[in-house]
């Protein structure tokens, strides 16, 4: 399938992507300044709704990766935005961090124990078997259920953590309902991404380090998708899956002239899809 759009727009995941352990991976700082000097409209996504856009810059920054707060889109604002089209001025109780509560504070929402429309779930490092017993006894009571993202597990130093997935397992399993996740996988994500920088999905692309999420969530918001190497995903897996990115990379590095590439020849079809060792 041959490519008739240019590339105008990026999409990238975080974490495997541009950073891993908190550390840049090589490239990724050559990447973005090829954006930006480039012109391109840019976002940096993350599932993690821990923390806000400003602690994630200085985490980037303390890698070496300087990119503006408002190129960082989480699940925890995706979440807030989708909560106040859905019900302006409503009220959640909240399992979560900074990162989640900011967000949903910024959109006109109240925090409460008492009757809430929402219960939301978020990531957090300390999850508390109270917040839990009551974000069961609120959803039996008629609360709607509502995590960020799917992911079950967290990546630390120290080996996996439970994440928002595993958490939201065990109140489905108290409480026989399930939440609705608005991020990765879900397109939702991608289509709020696409609206804050007045993308179109035809000439924008997502980079992610993992099939399940940011290439299935690209592929269904009807993004090319680039996969990086660097981090979930292995080549040994690629094939297991009945779907397949645009093109496969070992790491952002390579990715760096294709921006290039597509600043002065935007009519190019740099993007085209071939087999896999061809994308390698």
């Amino acid at each position: 399938m041959s490519n008739h759009h240019a590339v105008e727009c990026w999409l990238t995941d975080m974490d495997g992507v541009l950073v891993h352990e908190e550390r840049a991976i090589p490239g990724a700082a050559e990447f973005l300044q090829a954006l930006q000097e480039t012109g391109r409209r840019f976002l940096v996504l993350t599932n993690n709704s821990i923390y806000t856009p400003r602690d994630l810059r200085a985490r980037l920054q303390g890698s070496g990766i300087d990119i503006p707060e408002e190129a960082i889109w989480t699940s925890a604002l995706a979440t807030a935005q989708f909560l106040a089209d859905q019900r302006a001025g409503g009220s959640a109780y909240v399992v979560g961090e900074a990162g989640l509560t900011t967000a949903l504070h910024n959109v006109g929402y109240t925090m409460t124990e008492r009757d809430p429309d929402y219960v939301v779930l978020g990531e957090t490092r300390t999850y508390s078997f109270t917040a839990i017993t009551r974000a069961i006894r609120l959803i039996e009571g008629g609360a709607r259920f509502i995590a960020t993202n799917p992911d079950v597990t967290g990546p630390s130093t120290e080996g996996p953590l439970p994440a928002t997935g595993s958490i939201a397992a065990l109140i489905t399993a108290a409480t026989g309902v399930k939440p609705y996740y608005v991020g990765k996988p879900n397109p939702l994500m991608m289509r709020s991404a696409l609206n804050r920088i007045d993308a179109h999905s035809e000439s924008t692309v997502m980079i992610g380090d993992r099939l399940d999420t940011d290439v299935r969530s690209g592929l269904e918001a009807g993004l090319r998708s680039i996969l990086v190497l660097t981090g979930s995903t292995r080549p040994d897996q690629v094939d297991r899956y009945p779907f397949v990115p645009t093109r496969i990379c070992d790491s952002i590095a390579d990715v760096v002239p294709l921006v290039h590439e597509l600043a002065p020849h935007p009519d190019d079809d740099v993007m085209g899809y071939g087999s896999h060792d061809e994308a390698v």
